[in-house]
């Protein structure tokens, strides 16, 4: 039953993270190096304080052009508050987030902490291979 897989299940832990005084020029590139749209930002303890997305940094780049100067930390352009999910939600619960709430990923803490990311696909992997589980079927290499 799919209500049974939770979060921490199928979670993604190895997070590219900013911390709010990272420059934002090198957040941009660690973005593009990594291919991703997005990434929490967090403080010295772990805890989850904002999320610097593609749209945050295109919105820094037409405030700086109209000021002749790209740039700043991530502190001035982050999203916050954050929504974040915890790692016991099941999917169910989570997939009805993820169309309500029209995101694409979700931060996961627990205590306070940013424990990993989910996001739509990491589900669909997650039902991908629980499909194949219950037709007796190997997981996929």
């Amino acid at each position: 039953m799919l209500k049974s897989i939770r979060v921490r299940d199928c979670m993604s832990h190895h997070l590219v993270t900013f911390r709010s005084d990272t420059d934002l020029l090198d957040a941009i590139d660690r973005l593009l190096e990594h291919h991703i749209s997005g990434a929490p930002v967090v403080d010295s303890q772990g805890h989850l304080i904002g999320m610097i997305s593609e749209g945050d940094c295109l919105r820094a780049v037409l405030s700086g052009a109209c000021r002749e100067a790209a740039g700043g930390s991530v502190s001035g352009y982050m999203s916050t508050p954050v929504e974040s999910i915890s790692p016991e939600a099941d999917i169910i619960d989570l997939c009805q987030r993820f169309l309500r709430d029209k995101r694409r990923r979700f931060p996961v803490v627990e205590d306070g902490r940013l424990v990993g990311q989910i996001s739509r696909r990491d589900v669909l992997r997650a039902v991908k291979a629980f499909a194949r589980h219950e037709a007796g079927q190997p997981p996929e290499v």
